[in-house]
């Protein structure tokens, strides 16, 4: 059962301006659907942008929730407490893929939320913040995750691309965040429990970085910044998966590996090679990449094969 008391939920609203904060309800009365933005704004937190879009002169953009690693901040009333839903620039009226999925735009009708990350925000936990929500709203006005949670990029791919960048970061896709939220709604946690993961051995981890993760990491050294970023933060998940630091010191404590990093080195890598050694009758090789799949996918919580 979801827990609607989980986290607080902080209200402080910024002053009404039109190019901020025009005051006028949602023309829908409470939320149709919800978008799931992420600031770009790496390091930028909750408050950064209550003062950032407070102060805002020169356009017009905002949402009504930020949610860091430390609290969930609504600058704009949201429905969700005392005050009716408000309207929010986050979305470009001129856009129309908002109208012809949902049959109105998303400043009238949706709320902008938003995910704070990266810098010193531990955008995992800001994550389990963004989920539960998400999870929060859909429970309140029985939104359905699947259908009714669009990200800013699919309503606009020519010039947007959160929330998914921000997921990157930490293995995840648009689509772990759905399913997230659904699990969220029926009382499930984002954080793995401990039994149903095993953590993956150094050597296993090094191996991987060393073969696989590092050669692309260097490969999108021209000009891929995000394949740069997205190589980089899969390391660290899986020296976290096998509880390292960035030089290979043990830590305390492994975390589960996202299933999305276990399926993308299985599928990029891993899978391609045992078919390779398959076809020269290396029975050895392919036990061996049998075998690395399998404690990336116990890593994971996955099962073996």
């Amino acid at each position: 059962m979801f827990n609607p008391n989980k986290y607080t939920i902080e209200r402080r609203y910024i002053d009404k301006r039109h190019n901020v904060r025009p005051g006028t309800r949602l023309t829908s009365g409470n939320p149709v659907f919800l978008v799931a933005h992420d600031t770009d704004n790496p390091g930028a937190s909750a408050d950064n942008h209550y003062d950032y879009f407070n102060n805002l002169v020169d356009r017009s953009a905002s949402a009504q929730t930020f949610i860091d690693d430390k609290k969930i901040l609504e600058i704009i009333p949201a429905g969700t407490g005392p005050d009716p839903a408000e309207k929010a620039w986050h979305v470009l009226y001129n856009v129309t893929t908002d109208n012809e999925l949902y049959g109105d735009d998303a400043n009238d009708i949706a709320l902008g939320v938003e995910l704070c990350f990266g810098g010193k925000i531990n955008t995992l936990e800001a994550y389990k913040r963004f989920v539960w929500y998400l999870a929060y709203c859909c429970d309140k006005w029985s939104i359905n995750p699947h259908t009714h949670i669009p990200s800013h990029k699919q309503l606009d791919p020519a010039r947007k691309r959160d929330v998914d960048q921000a997921l990157a970061t930490i293995g995840k896709t648009l689509k772990d965040l759905i399913y997230d939220v659904e699990s969220e709604l029926k009382g499930a946690s984002v954080a793995p429990a401990a039994s149903d993961f095993t953590a993956l051995p150094a050597s296993v981890v090094q191996a991987l970085i060393d073969n696989y993760v590092s050669p692309a990491w260097f490969a999108s050294q021209k000009g891929d910044q995000e394949g740069k970023t997205h190589f980089h933060n899969l390391a660290n998940n899986l020296r976290a998966a096998a509880a390292l630091n960035e030089e290979g010191q043990p830590l305390v404590g492994a975390v589960k590996l996202f299933k999305s990093n276990a399926q993308e080195i299985i599928f990029r890598w891993l899978q391609p090679a045992w078919f390779k050694v398959k076809q020269a009758g290396d029975k050895e090789q392919m036990k061996h990449f049998n075998n690395l799949a399998n404690y990336l996918r116990r890593a994971a919580g996955l099962p073996k094969q």
